[in-house]
């Protein structure tokens, strides 16, 4: 089984943190990272490199997708601190999405779980392809996103094609880490590389 998950998080007033971070992993490996201080998608595995050899325009794209992710997080994390009577303070708003892949039966499995303060707020029901509302407050959300077809048609392609197109993408670019068995052995460096 095979997995490639984005985590993002908006935040507002923490302190030493940046307001927006998006995370890509394959298979519980970090692949790239994208803040709101750095503005750009940094890779985090040698083997990106192979990907950006195929696709001289991977990096930058993703960066551009970062940077519109940073903007559609600040409005969502803006809207639900109104939904919920909030002016200030520490607020976080999350979202874990992505998909699985088995490579010897085929299946694959999609997710999207939204969270807000540390607590579900809606999550995809990728069987049905509607939202699921775990708290009253996000019944509105739920009720819009229902309604619009397209961006479930969207999902319902981006979960069991384009995501999983990738994941595959990336297990052959990244094997002999992604497929390692024996624990990573420490490296000495030498002083001109620390």
């Amino acid at each position: 089984m095979h997995s490639y998950k984005f985590f993002f998080t908006a935040s507002s007033e923490v302190t030493n943190f940046p307001e927006f971070v998006a995370v890509g992993m394959v298979d519980d490996i970090q692949l790239g990272h994208y803040d709101s201080n750095i503005k750009r998608v940094e890779p985090k595995q040698d083997w990106i490199n192979k990907v950006t050899e195929d696709e001289a325009e991977y990096l930058k794209r993703e960066t551009e997708r970062a940077v519109g992710a940073q903007q559609w997080f600040k409005v969502r994390l803006d809207n639900l601190k109104r939904r919920f009577n909030q002016t200030g303070g520490v607020h976080i708003y999350q979202k874990m999405s992505g998909c699985e892949w088995d490579d010897e039966t085929g299946d694959v499995n999609g997710y999207d779980q939204h969270g807000y303060d540390g607590e579900d707020f809606i999550v995809l029901d990728t069987k049905t392809w509607t939202w699921v509302a775990p708290q009253q407050q996000a019944v509105v959300t739920k009720q819009k996103w229902d309604k619009d077809k397209t961006e479930l048609e969207y999902l319902k392609n981006y979960f069991n094609k384009e995501c999983v197109d990738w994941l595959k993408k990336f297990v052959n670019y990244g094997r002999s880490s992604l497929m390692r068995t024996d624990p990573p052995q420490p490296r000495r460096l030498l002083p001109d590389q620390r």
